[in-house]
């Protein structure tokens, strides 16, 4: 019997590119291969200098190839779509007709960036405060951010103007990824990552052009706009022995493809937390986000498919703040004239929490600000002699992750947008029994564990 079609799913993170192949089966779409690869992409940032945050666009192709090599020929050759998610917010400027070179490799043709500069990440924090509210403020339903890719144009506009004169592409690094397959003259970008960029109406799906060019904004730059799940256009080369004309989607936002990949029934909050903290729900259809942002809410909303917006309560505290907390532990006992590695730390402070029901301690986690209060740090409190120990500040600071993403998207809000469950993903959050207690004991819904929060499977799954 023939081999069954297959569609390659692409995922171009932060910190590592991941390809997975989808085929399927009578029981539904499953993973058939997959890989992932480390970009170890980070650069310096000449003109930003430490407050810029730049990945090198070489090494995270190298990455991909890596990624593409290592999956079965044999199932490349079977691939008839194409689906790319990437880290949106984030910009890369290329030269449109020097954009890359395709070359032979092992596994067949390739390409290779050529005329394209370094990534400036969603990480990157080289707009100050300042500078953010001396730009024109846009027509949007999102508010502007560093690292947004609108932003950092203005920034290159305002102190390295020269920098811009040798571009005239720009897109997130998965739409360049697209424009480079099906060798588009003028990127192509879905309102997912437009919306990202700021300076992007959701409503008329357009840029803000008119306020943009009262600025000198050079608004030849932007790309043009697709409605995400279209076709992009067709490879316009074989590649790793995938055939010559598949089709290929517009690109995506890779938070939108991680909730695609898990979400089922839209009665369903998803509830990640990783590095941070993510608490999502599926808007109503037919809601519209309102015109202008509040700058001091808690919730943003995220164009996701089909006309439908993601309300997202994304916390910037979540395993990182245990992981500090463990940090700091191994300093004070190294300072004690003491060695204990970390990973022992881990499973001890656990187990010490399991062993402590309650704790009267109140610990509020947010060392590392919030988007909407980047000015609040954290703190403790209720603190007494009788609860010292480990054991009862790992309860509380676990506890204190779970309250602070509770207080930005309340359960009264979940009850009130029809939530019924709540799946449970990411990292942190499956390694640490304390954590998934406290969030059993928060949110008063059944939880379901274990649902794989996948971006490139999400991305293969949109086709």
């Amino acid at each position: 019997s023939p081999e069954p079609t297959c569609v390659l799913g692409i995922d171009l993170g932060t910190t590592s590119v991941k390809a997975a192949l989808v085929t399927g089966t009578e029981r539904g779409l499953a993973v058939a291969q997959s890989c992932s690869r480390e970009t170890q992409a980070h650069t310096d940032s000449l003109e930003a200098g430490p407050q810029g945050m730049e990945q090198d666009v070489q090494r995270i192709i190298r990455a991909l190839n890596e990624c593409l090599a290592a999956l079965p020929q044999q199932q490349l050759q079977q691939v008839t779509h194409i689906g790319i998610s990437g880290q949106m917010h984030g910009i890369v400027f290329w030269k449109s007709d020097k954009g890359c070179k395709w070359a032979e490799c092992g596994t067949g043709p390739a390409f290779e960036p050529q005329d394209v500069s370094h990534l400036v990440t969603w990480q990157d924090g080289r707009c100050s405060p300042t500078f953010l509210s001396s730009l024109p403020l846009p027509q949007s339903h999102v508010s502007l951010a560093t690292g947004f890719g609108c932003a950092t144009v203005y920034w290159y506009l305002k102190k390295s103007p020269d920098f811009l004169k040798a571009y005239d592409a720009a897109g997130t690094i998965q739409d360049y990824v697209v424009a480079m397959l099906c060798d588009l003259k003028k990127p192509l970008m879905s309102v997912q990552n437009a919306a990202s960029w700021g300076y992007f109406d959701s409503r008329s799906k357009s840029w803000n052009t008119d306020i943009l060019k009262k600025s000198d904004f050079p608004v030849h730059l932007l790309p043009e706009v697709g409605d995400p799940g279209s076709i992009a256009g067709r490879t316009s080369h074989a590649w790793h022995g995938i055939p010559k004309g598949v089709k290929v989607g517009i690109a995506l936002g890779d938070f939108q493809c991680s909730v695609y990949s898990c979400l089922t029934e839209r009665t369903d909050a998803v509830l990640n937390i990783s590095t941070s903290a993510q608490l999502t729900i599926s808007m109503p259809p037919g809601f519209q986000p309102p015109e202008t942002p509040d700058p001091s809410s808690a919730v943003t909303y995220f164009p996701y498919f089909n006309g439908d917006y993601l309300a997202v309560a994304a916390s910037l505290n979540g395993g990182n703040v245990l992981a500090t907390f463990v940090g700091m532990v191994a300093q004070w006992t190294e300072e004690l004239g003491l060695q204990v590695q970390e990973s022992a730390i881990y499973s001890r402070i656990i187990q010490a929490a399991l062993a402590q029901n309650h704790s009267k301690l109140s610990v509020h986690p947010t060392i590392f600000g919030e988007r909407h209060i980047p000015e609040q740090l954290g703190s403790v409190t209720n603190i007494a002699a009788s609860e010292l120990s480990l054991g009862h500040i790992t309860r509380a600071l676990c506890r204190g992750i779970v309250q602070n993403l509770c207080s930005m998207l309340p359960v009264q809000h979940l009850r009130d947008t029809g939530v019924r469950r709540i799946l449970g993903s990411g990292s942190a959050l499956a390694r640490n029994e304390v954590l998934r207690q406290e969030v059993e004991r928060i949110f008063p819904f059944p939880m379901v564990y274990g649902k794989d929060v996948d971006a490139a499977v999400g991305a293969a799954m949109v086709m």
